[in-house]
Parts: structure tokens; sequence; C-alpha cells
């Protein structure tokens, strides 16, 4: 595994995680779950922004808004269920080159960064290449994949005529409109304090959080899901999704905001995929030009949030799989058994990490468990204890009621 990686300290912090998470069941103790009656009251720039983000008219087709992409009801991750990947463009019809994220729980996250043992954190976006959220609100209004509007003046122009133009000018001033620049950076600023202030990109209303405020039971299914998740040994899950509270936020996040290199097989249904040269390096791609010489980095990508994972409709940056289970199955076979997985040369053998050029495949994790396997090695996990961390990563979903 590569160095910036350090399995040391992960393994360390698991175990951590693994006891604190036993001491939580025991003690009935934790975090609590935020409630409607402790919500404040959104700020206006941040009641501007809820009406930027479900406004399609901003887009080129006029059919496209942040929440096409970022579903509230999926945990504001992708519905595009028969797509890997988003269709945006002018007509819809332009096939896009990553599963949209889901946006929960970002308000937690930091810039992107190396911490001092050199592991990458933070940053928005799969590669981490937008600095905050108001820099990742930016993107897709100019994507030519996504909103498709050819320049910031033609974003501003919409919002001008938008029914909330006069809100737009009592907030950030009667001339506003008049300076292209200035609108879209107060637009963006606007989707960035709606998604800080409103309560339903953070909730923590999950079983999980429940269980955690001692509100709740686990059956005994979840119970074993919860160890398996937190076991080195087992699912080793909680290396890069810790199910403990950081500091900066009332409940686990489930996740670090590291970047991992797994490995997943590539996606024939991309287009771009059509192009054997054409590879998604992730941290050292191409927009990622300040770390293009960092080869040891290609292949690496922004570890999600495991909250409303069971809500996804396509998992992993390039929306290879449909389901939970073939995503778990994925973690504990992907070495044991890579035929399932994999495309096979002329002789029919597997090819393990086909969506990697083949010098850049030993950037994959093979240190960690599960991943420390071998064909013709048993997985880390059977299927029973693949059912029971199904069990508990479905506790994970917001919304929950007794």
């Amino acid at each position: 595994m590569p160095h910036h990686f350090v399995p040391g300290r992960h393994a360390a912090r698991v175990v951590i995680g693994f006891l604190t998470a036993l001491l939580v069941a025991a003690c009935g103790g934790g975090g609590s779950a935020q409630t409607a009656s402790q919500t404040p009251q959104m700020s206006a720039q941040a009641q501007l922004g809820e009406l930027i983000f479900k406004d399609a008219t901003l887009s080129a087709s006029g059919r496209m808004s942040c929440a096409s992409c970022h579903d509230p009801a999926l945990g504001h991750a992708s519905p595009f269920a028969q797509s890997p990947v988003a269709l945006g463009g002018p007509g819809l019809d332009q096939q896009g080159l990553r599963n949209p994220p889901t946006l929960r729980y970002l308000r937690f996250n930091t810039s992107f960064h190396f911490e001092p043992d050199g592991t990458p954190m933070g940053g928005f976006f799969w590669d981490g290449r937008a600095a905050s959220l108001q820099e990742q609100a930016r993107g897709p209004f100019l994507n030519a994949r996504e909103m498709a509007n050819p320049d910031v003046a033609s974003v501003v122009a919409k919002l001008a005529a938008a029914p909330y133009a006069a809100q737009f000018r009592q907030v950030f001033g009667d001339q506003i409109f008049t300076q292209p620049d200035a609108a879209f950076d107060r637009a963006t600023f606007a989707l960035q304090r709606y998604q800080q202030e409103d309560p339903d990109f953070a909730p923590f209303s999950s079983k999980f959080d429940a269980f955690t405020a001692g509100k709740a039971q686990f059956t005994g299914q979840e119970l074993n899901g919860l160890a398996l998740f937190n076991r080195p040994d087992k699912g080793n899950c909680a290396a890069c999704h810790p199910s403990t509270k950081p500091a900066n936020a009332p409940g686990a996040l489930f996740t670090d905001f590291s970047y991992d290199s797994l490995g997943v097989p590539r996606n024939q249904a991309i287009l771009a995929n059509a192009d054997p040269n054409f590879f998604d390096l992730g941290l050292c791609g191409p927009v990622r030009a300040d770390l293009a010489s960092r080869t040891d980095l290609c292949g690496a990508f922004k570890v999600p949030t495991l909250r409303n994972v069971a809500l996804r409709q396509r998992f992993f940056h390039n929306g290879v799989f449909t389901s939970l289970d073939q995503v778990l199955r994925f973690y504990v076979r992907r070495d044991t058994n890579p035929e399932l997985w994999y495309s096979t040369d002329t002789l029919g053998n597997p090819i393990p990490y086909d969506d990697l050029p083949a010098g850049l495949r030993g950037n994959v994790n093979r240190t960690e468990g599960p991943y420390n396997r071998s064909p013709g090695q048993g997985p880390a996990l059977s299927d029973s204890e693949l059912n029971d961390l199904a069990a508990f990563l479905r506790t994970l979903t917001d919304g929950w009621a007794p």
C-alpha cells in the first residue's frame, strides 16, 4: 500500500473506535440527535440558497437543478438508477464521468490538505479539487456535461429572471445583477450557507444516533454488524469510516474525509471508457494539476460518508455497483475471487484493478483488511456476517422512527 495511506494509523484508530462503540452501547451514552425544536431559522442567504438549489431554470436545458443530482429523498445523493453517472448538457443527453456524491454531512469537511504523516485529507468532489462548499457549487453550473451554462453571465441572467430575483437584490444589493462575477459569487455563497444551515444536510436522525443516545436498541444482528464493522480483522470499515464522534460534529460522520485506492472495476457503461487509453485517475488526474507528479496518489478517491448508504442507487466514483450487497461482496472477495469483478485477458485470466493503467495498479490498497487476501484464500467475512454488516449499515439511514 502506498505510504500516504498509513495503515498503522488507521488500525490504531479502529481499535479505539471499537472499544468506544462497545462502551457507548453498554452505557447508553453518546451524542444526541438533533430535533426540529432545536433547529434555528435559516438566514436570508441560506433561504436564497434553497431556492437556487431547487431551480432547474438555471441550467441550459431548463430541466436540471442541483437537486436533480443530489436528491434529498436519497440522502442528497444521485437518483440516476438507470445510468452510472448523471446525464446533463443542453439536451440532458451528455453523460458525465462520475457518480454524483452525497452532499450530506459535508459541512464538517475541510479544504484539501496533507496531514503531518502524509495522508491526503479533505477537499470537495471525488478528487478534492474544491476548497469549500461554495467552490464546489460553482462547478456544475459551468460544466458542459451538467448544467452546461456557457459562462457566468449566462447563469446570472437566469438568476435575474428568476421569481426570487427581488429577494436576491434585497439580500445582496440593488445593483448586484449588473456585476455578474459578484452575483455568481453571492449565488454560490448562498448555496454554501444553505448546506451549512439546513438541518436536512446533517440531521443525525438515524437509528444509530438514537442507539448512541440510549433511545433505541439494536437487534442482535445489528450489534454483530457493528462489531464486524469496527474489527480490524473483519470488516475493518472504521479504518476510513470511523463510527465514533469527532470533535467537530454532534455524532459520528462515518468518513474521515481521506482518500483510498480501492481498485474498483472499470465501468463499461461509462461512454468515455470505450477508449482503452482513458482512465479516471482521481487525485492525480488532469483537474488536479497540482498533484500531477504524485503518481502514488493515482487511483485514489475521496472516502464518502456511509450515512444513508442503504439509499444509494450507485456506488463508488464510477457507479459500477448498484446494490449494497454487491459492494460488500466486492470488499471481501476483490482479491480472493478477482474473476467475479474484472475483465479478462486473451487467455481468459482476470485483470485485477482494470480501471487503472498497468503501471499504477500497485497503488491499490492491498495491506489493510479485508483486502489483505489472495486468490484461494477465504474472504474476511462469511455470507452471514455480510448480512449482519448490511443490517448495521441500514441503521445509518436518516429519518428513523421507532
